[in-house]
């Protein structure tokens, strides 16, 4: 198999989605001539031309506006929101009708459009360029919001999330663009014996189960273990990873690791059975804390194991604060000893 960056598999992805589905069309600022600023759709505009590469004014609801209208009209418009904290213009067409028509139409309207967005910290970035905005999204009703920490699944999940009926917010770990590994490259509409018919193909790709890509709205054990649960997503996978490592070569914790994979709707399956194993939960994200996914999974994870839980679940965060200066970001994010930390904390009960 390749060795692909996240990065790379992304632009994979997207070209297999584009190849297999002329109704595919991708828009963005400065994503045809440059390739976007992160490079994930490098050479797409060479391959497929500019009226499915489209280069777009710096206009964030534009963009989001003219991808509604292009749905209604067959398309499956996938559009690049360049940074995080850029996505906020584009907010009221997001939530008020992105998010809505498919129910205001009865049915009747379907709004195939996925949502790129780079998020999180870690690049030194200036301000508004570092932002962790998913609870916004995952709080409206009538969005999906998934999230991938790996070049593998990166590939994959994006085939999925443009071939799907409803709207998804991809978020998209930055930091974590330019870590490799192998990938399976899968064609999804391939896969389903409809490479002629993408739509068709992907819709049932996301539901696939074993033998195939794991369904897109399902979260994964990325790491077994017996003695203490550990769940991130996006850019804190590889963080709890790294930390699951330490705890067992320094304390001989065996720490299970979990990535959430999709925070809207959210699995939580594997994490309920989980914590009725090892008695025992961390969550770790880079969103601050205050209403963030963290506490919806203590919340429901407290609700469904309750009699399991041998301490309280227990959250590493970024801080109640707005994000800060980049000489400040290592003090700000979560890393491998603040997460070491809430292990031993959990142990101390």
């Amino acid at each position: 198999m390749p060795t692909l960056t996240l990065a790379g598999a992304l632009n994979s992805g997207l070209r297999a989605a584009m190849e297999a589905d002329s109704k595919v069309v991708i828009m963005g600022e400065d994503i045809g001539q440059l390739g976007g600023v992160f490079r994930v759709t490098d050479g797409l505009r060479e391959r497929f031309g500019e009226e499915r590469v489209i280069d777009t004014p710096l206009a964030e609801s534009a963009i989001i506006g003219t991808a509604i209208g292009m749905a209604m009209r067959g398309f499956r418009p996938v559009c690049e929101i360049q940074f995080d904290g850029f996505v906020y213009p584009a907010f009221d067409q997001i939530v008020s009708n992105l998010a809505k028509l498919h129910y205001r139409s009865a049915g009747r309207v379907r709004m195939p459009v996925t949502i790129r967005i780079p998020v999180g910290g870690g690049i030194g970035a200036v301000e508004h360029h570092s932002e962790s905005p998913e609870a916004y999204f995952c709080h409206t009703a009538g969005l999906k919001v998934v999230t991938c920490s790996n070049p593998a699944d990166a590939h994959i999940m994006i085939q999925q999330a443009v071939a799907a009926d409803d709207p998804i917010v991809f978020l998209e770990p930055k930091r974590r663009y330019w870590e490799k590994d192998e990938v399976d490259p899968v064609d999804l509409a391939s896969l389903n014996g409809h490479a002629d018919q993408a739509g068709q193909a992907g819709r049932a790709g996301v539901g696939m189960a074993a033998g195939g890509p794991a369904p897109l709205f399902t979260s994964r054990v990325v790491r077994p273990g017996a003695d203490v649960t550990l769940v991130g997503y996006g850019p804190m996978v590889r963080t709890c990873l790294d930390a699951a490592l330490v705890a067992e070569a320094e304390d001989g914790r065996s720490v299970e690791v979990i990535d959430l994979r999709s925070l809207s709707p959210l699995d939580l399956d594997p994490v309920i059975a989980s914590v009725r194993r090892t008695g025992r939960l961390v969550v770790a994200h880079e969103a601050p804390s205050n209403v963030s996914l963290s506490a919806e999974v203590a919340a429901r994870v407290t609700e469904q194991a309750f009699y399991s839980l041998e301490a309280p679940v227990l959250r590493v965060t970024g801080f109640d604060t707005p994000y800060p200066p980049s000489r400040l970001e290592d003090s700000y994010l979560p890393d491998v000893d603040r997460i070491l930390d809430a292990v031993d904390r959990s142990f101390d009960y």
